[in-house]
């Protein structure tokens, strides 16, 4: 099972999700879609930017966890 940590990240960053939005061009709908662990798929450039603009790697967003 694959886990989204944005908001650990969020939180660590101190930056709220509408922040995020803005800076990396994606609305806030879609992240928290996201950020719920709802989404089914994430494409390598939202990845890149949300990464960029926390400045962390994939492995600090995304985590796998054995059922």
């Amino acid at each position: 099972m694959i886990v989204v940590n944005l908001d650990v990240m969020l939180a660590k960053r101190k930056m709220s999700l509408s922040e995020l939005s803005v800076r990396v061009g994606i609305t806030i709908a879609n992240l928290s879609v996201l950020k719920t662990g709802k989404a089914k798929a994430i494409r390598f450039s939202t990845l890149n930017a949300i990464c960029e603009v926390l400045d962390c790697t994939p492995a600090d967003i995304l985590e796998y966890q054995r059922d």
